[in-house]
């Protein structure tokens, strides 16, 4: 069966006021301990599959849980063991699953590219939990009046407890989460329950699960790595509906923003975290933006939430970056170091502050219910993709030259034109709301040429039919390293900045302002190059 989950990490100053919603007369306590497995180089791990044997009340359950959609669905199939046959392997110390139990049902398929009896034999306990499970149920009656309606059922479980190492028991970590599962019904009834659940405990949203948990503390980290883009799992076609392919899109977004979001309100500080949930968040919202009229249940009220916690990160992410990046560059050519240490401490706005925000939490609960609406329902869904998306992507693209043509005209024209070139130049631009330094025109042009990439990235497998692969990769080659050349050089004109600022009270910064300004003539010269190769190539809509 499939499991559809939501879970939240609590903030101690709310968990009294929670527990009083959840310790009710109904509710159930339960003690459950849990024995995790898997093979030493954690093969399950590596395959998203987690293999448990745990005793819930007087019965011990076998559960395998993999797959699914990635954010709020999994696979998960128990099986009850025999208490006798349990206690025996217990005595011994040889308690292990039963890996025969999978065959011909669907769980099998989980295990695709494993030999099981081979698997069987490499299996051992890894980490156990120790976990005090509080549960009561809300329900909802549906007002349809047919016979065969269900009514909306949730499970709302408070897991309190913690995670011990299979061979160092001294080695453990805390465990306090609350989960709403959808028993049947409606997957509103979920969302809704879990906003205003939310909205009143501040609840942040957490896509890692104890088996993962687990998998860390085995290797003594306490977060997962940072998670990229990954279009792989862009699950789009020639076939495509309009409906169908923003939901796609949206949610690949979410496999990107929610691991990240998920390490850093559990307390990472690390760059490449903030750096990829802010690319993430980029990348959702052009979808949401380009995209918004395939579909009739895309919120604008989404799109200002999200520039609102991108702002929220800037400085942060830009300080880390110099901290983290650059600074070890420059000191390796011979700079006296720079420490940017209390710049980032000082800040009033970390990226914990940001992700946790409730307004922001909220998207995320709606942009996942967004992705697991069926698109069917929708007015468009008899609309194929492809031919919207042909006319979008040919409108961005000239919309590209012709900014990119202005912005030539102003470096070609004497200084008495330029004012009334720019006041043009900033017409063109679709968001009034720019500071300063973004209304420069080479950041405008910055910001159009990562727009065509992702949509271009988004819409590609769509068109992979009807053009050549091979043509296509070569022009979203040629797209992207345009984008990154002209992000190195808009990025490294933030960066000279910031080190000309801090000089001021710093004078070891002058070296750096001075080295970023010498490599800004290299970085216009490749962003050019890169700009008229891309003008040049053939576009994949059009092949």
């Amino acid at each position: 069966m499939q499991e559809i989950e939501l879970k939240f990490l609590v903030p101690e100053s709310r968990l009294k006021g929670l527990m009083r919603q959840v310790q009710v007369k109904s509710s159930k306590l339960t003690q459950l301990a849990a024995h995790y497995y898997d093979t030493l180089d954690q093969q399950l791990a590596k395959a998203g599959i987690g293999l448990r044997i745990r005793k819930e009340g007087d019965a011990w359950v076998q559960t395998l849980k993999a797959g699914g959609d990635g954010i709020a669905a999994r696979l998960e199939h128990n099986a009850i063991l025999d208490n006798e046959q349990v206690q025996a392997m217990l005595d011994n110390n040889a308690l292990m699953p039963d890996l025969s139990i999978y065959k011909d049902t669907p769980a099998a398929a989980a295990f695709d590219g494993f030999k099981l009896k081979e698997l069987a034999k490499k299996l051992t306990q890894r980490y156990v939990t120790d976990v005090q499970r509080t549960t009561r149920f809300l329900t909802e009656k549906t007002s349809d009046g047919l016979e065969d309606s269900t009514d909306n059922c949730i499970e709302v479980a408070y897991d309190q407890g913690e995670i011990i190492h299979g061979e160092d028991d001294t080695q453990r970590e805390a465990i306090q989460e609350i989960e709403f599962e959808l028993i049947s019904g409606d997957l509103d009834f979920l969302f809704t329950t879990a906003k205003a659940w939310c909205k009143r405990y501040k609840l942040s949203l957490s896509t890692v699960t104890k088996a993962e948990r687990g998998g860390l503390l085995i290797k003594g980290q306490s977060h997962s790595q940072a998670v990229g883009a990954n279009l792989n799992e862009l699950n789009v076609s020639r076939k495509t509906s309009l409906p169908t392919f923003v939901r796609a899109a949206v949610h690949n977004c979410l496999l990107q923003i929610l691991p990240n979001s998920s390490a850093i309100v559990a307390g990472s500080t690390d760059h490449e975290h903030v750096l990829q949930f802010y690319i993430g968040i980029d990348r959702l919202l052009t979808a949401i933006t380009a995209f918004a009229s395939f579909s009739d249940e895309i919120n604008p009220d989404w799109q200002p939430i999200l520039k609102q916690t991108l702002t929220l990160l800037d400085d942060y992410r830009e300080l880390t970056y110099l901290s983290e990046h650059l600074e070890p560059k420059l000191q390796e050519v011979g700079a006296p170091a720079t420490d940017w240490t209390t710049d980032i401490d000082t800040l009033k706005i970390k990226p914990i502050d940001a992700v946790k925000a409730n307004d922001f939490q909220l998207i995320l609960l709606e942009l996942i219910a967004f992705t697991m609406s069926d698109p069917k329902l929708e007015p468009q869904n008899d609309k194929l993709a492809i031919d919207k998306l042909t006319k979008i992507l040919s409108q961005q693209y000239k919309d590209l030259l012709n900014f990119n043509k202005k912005r030539d005209d102003i470096e070609n024209s004497e200084i008495d034109d330029i004012q009334s070139l720019e006041a043009e130049i900033l017409e063109m631009k679709s968001d009034d709301s720019k500071s300063s330094d973004e209304e420069h025109p080479q950041y405008e042009l910055y910001r159009q040429l990562k727009t065509l990439r992702y949509m271009s990235e988004f819409s590609a497998p769509v068109f992979h039919k009807k053009s050549s692969k091979k043509k296509t990769k070569l022009w979203l080659k040629n797209l992207i390293k345009a984008q990154k050349a002209l992000n190195k050089y808009q990025a490294n004109t933030q960066y000279q900045q910031r080190y000309q600022l801090k000089s001021t009270s710093d004078s070891n910064a002058l070296y750096g302002a001075g080295w970023i300004i010498a490599a800004l003539e290299r970085d216009h010269q490749r962003a050019e190059k890169r700009l008229t190769k891309l003008k040049d190539g053939k576009k994949f809509w059009q092949i």
